[in-house]
């Protein structure tokens, strides 16, 4: 079963969505923190977010792990840094990329119990 929560950032549409699976006994799984992986990413690497092809190849190369309530981006334990200000004034732009930033394999793969997200 899949179980979908959507609304403005900030919102706390994690915090709902963990507590929920929570008591209903299933994994979570925190989309929006793999937006903002990739949104960190792009900021570390100077990104041009007009360039939603080159946000969109950044993406398919990085290596996003979700471990417990951690978020690992090519090994490296970012669970804060996607929460910051600069990262949330940028996800949008990972997230409405039309070039094809959709991470929906990713997210399918952890769905089928692989815990490693990325490539």
């Amino acid at each position: 079963m899949i179980v979908t929560i959507d609304g403005p950032a900030g919102a706390g549409k994690s915090s709902v969505a963990r507590e929920l699976a929570r008591r209903l006994g299933f994994r979570f799984l925190n989309t929006g923190a793999m937006y903002r992986a990739v949104a960190l990413a792009a900021l570390r690497a100077g990104a041009d977010w007009q360039d939603e092809a080159a946000i969109a190849d950044l993406a398919a190369r990085q290596q996003i792990d979700l471990v417990d309530d951690r978020v690992l981006l090519g090994g490296e334990d970012v669970t804060q840094p996607i929460h910051s200000i600069e990262v949330t004034a940028v996800v949008k732009h990972v997230a409405d990329n039309q070039q094809g930033v959709r991470l929906v394999d990713q997210q399918r793969r952890w769905g089928a119990g692989d815990w490693r997200c990325g490539r």
